[in-house]
């Protein structure tokens, strides 16, 4: 059936204020007046998950980040921009705790580090996952929960430093 709303015809066929089994074949724009209801978000269901995201290109895969902090490692530690991270937590000088929202998948994740301010003048900044007691394989360091790191000073000296910006992003 076939309805044409002109605004000098009128619809013939409505139930409860609603045009049924009717298709609009003609309408005219400046008869539309008022607002559209609003929906609630719960009424879409049934879409598709994304598979991949689609900002990249080429054939190469895209992966984004599951976790980033930037965070003040000086005085009272604080984090200034974050995702899925709920709070750092302070271990002494230079030693500091990511803690993850939610969790990783493994701790089989990458972690890129960045830092500026906070060494003596001249001094590059070294920052990696802690170790106990220098050993590089520290599983109990980096977790599905969270991940603990440790700035230093290069060689020779290597003296633990707090830094003024501390980042650190993690992708698996």
């Amino acid at each position: 059936m076939s309805v044409n709303i002109n605004g000098s015809t009128g619809v013939s066929l409505v139930q409860d204020g609603v045009i049924v089994d009717a298709d609009i074949v003609t309408l005219a724009a400046s008869k539309l007046t008022g607002a559209l209801p609003a929906i609630s978000g719960a009424s879409l269901t049934g879409l598709p998950e994304p598979a991949e995201l689609s900002t990249a290109s080429g054939s190469a895969p895209s992966y984004s980040a599951r976790a980033w902090v930037n965070f003040n490692g000086t005085g009272t530690v604080a984090i200034r921009e974050s995702g899925n991270v709920s709070s750092i937590t302070d271990n002494g000088t230079g030693d500091y705790t990511v803690n993850f929202t939610t969790a990783m998948p493994d701790a089989n994740y990458s972690v890129v580090f960045g830092g500026i301010g906070g060494a003596p003048s001249g001094a590059q900044i070294m920052i990696g996952v802690k170790a106990t007691g220098g050993v590089s394989t520290s599983s109990d360091l980096k977790t599905t929960t969270q991940l603990r790191i440790n700035l230093s000073t290069a060689a020779p000296t290597y003296s633990v430093i707090d830094n003024t910006e501390i980042s650190a992003s993690i992708f698996r």
